[in-house]
């Protein structure tokens, strides 16, 4: 194939969140340390969960696959962003452009489909717990997980079949810290009006399903905790979706915010910046979110701690002492 600059673009150049030489400097430290404590956070609730037997429940299932994805989410943008913010030449080429979107959609698209897995786990638990361990199977939990992922990856194939069909020849300077499709879409010489309605349907379907699948559950929720007569029952049944409805608020008021806001105050300098919040911050939030929220979690993370000071040499001579 060969390439012609009017109509292929063979690499593309990030502009970034700013370019001021100060603030580069400034964004890079607070990206590596958001980078390092969301993989050290995430990895470490997935390996909480394995080692922990008491954690082997749908819920924590879940969670396992959700900390899994948000991993994934941060090392998709993140890495690409850090070498932008100390080199001169922010070029990605086309390819790792279309693998860049194509990834980060697949774990966004996901994410909503495990966030509403993970209340529906919650519906059964409140609304019908002595069902519960029949309702929510492994067999159940496993082919909810499965289409969150097909979800995932079916969406984001139209998504970057839409946009990278498209030529590039207006500019190739993108407007953004990563390969998103608003500013990839500006690029485009042609009439991108279709490709944009194609990717602003799907991501419309999947974000906007299933809020309407997590908010029936949690009001099916709330009306079955409104029915147990004592105050204590009804703080400890609802306690155990605290850290779910927070991700969940975190996780959706960004997106709603960046795609149902009204066209007239959309840009993509602001895009860029609420793009921080939910790609960069909230991955990293997760973690502590259930870590620090969840009376099981803090159980299992003291049992981790008395078993690895149980090995350290310090702890024999301690006792021996």
């Amino acid at each position: 194939m060969v390439e012609d600059n009017s109509t292929f673009a063979p690499e593309f150049f990030l502009l970034g969140l700013t370019s001021q030489e100060d603030l580069q400097v400034i964004c890079f430290v607070l990206f590596l340390a958001i980078y390092v404590v969301s993989l050290v956070g995430n990895l470490g609730v997935i390996t909480l969960i394995r080692i922990d037997s008491c954690l082997h429940t749908p819920m924590y299932f879940f969670l396992s696959h959700l900390s899994l994805l948000d991993a994934c989410y941060s090392s998709t943008i993140i890495p690409q962003a850090l070498l932008n913010f100390l080199v001169k030449r922010k070029a990605i080429s086309f390819m790792r452009c279309a693998a860049q979107l194509f990834s980060f959609a697949t774990c966004a698209t996901a994410e909503c489909y495990v966030l509403a897995a993970m209340a529906y786990d919650r519906y059964v638990a409140i609304c019908n717990p002595l069902l519960y361990p029949v309702i929510m199977s492994r067999q159940l939990c496993i082919g909810m997980l499965v289409g969150a992922y097909l979800a995932g990856v079916l969406s984001s194939a139209i998504h970057t079949v839409s946009i990278f069909h498209l030529p590039f020849c207006h500019s190739r300077r993108i407007n953004h810290f990563f390969c998103d499709g608003p500013p990839l879409l500006a690029l485009s010489c042609s009439d991108a009006w279709l490709s944009g309605m194609v990717v602003s349907a799907v991501v419309g379907f999947n974000v906007l399903s299933t809020t309407v699948f997590i908010l029936v559950s949690y009001w099916l929720v709330l009306s079955a905790v409104l029915q147990i007569h004592s105050a204590a029952g009804r703080h400890r049944a609802f306690s155990t979706c605290a850290s779910h409805l927070i991700s969940v608020t975190l996780y959706y008021g960004s997106s709603l915010f960046m795609y149902l806001r009204p066209s007239s105050t959309a840009t993509l300098d602001h895009d860029k910046v609420v793009s921080v919040l939910y790609a960069v911050v909230v991955p990293m939030l997760n973690p502590l979110i259930y870590s620090l929220r969840n009376a099981e979690m803090k159980k299992a993370i003291r049992k981790a701690q008395g078993r690895l000071l149980s090995l350290l040499p310090i702890r024999g001579l301690i006792r021996a002492s």
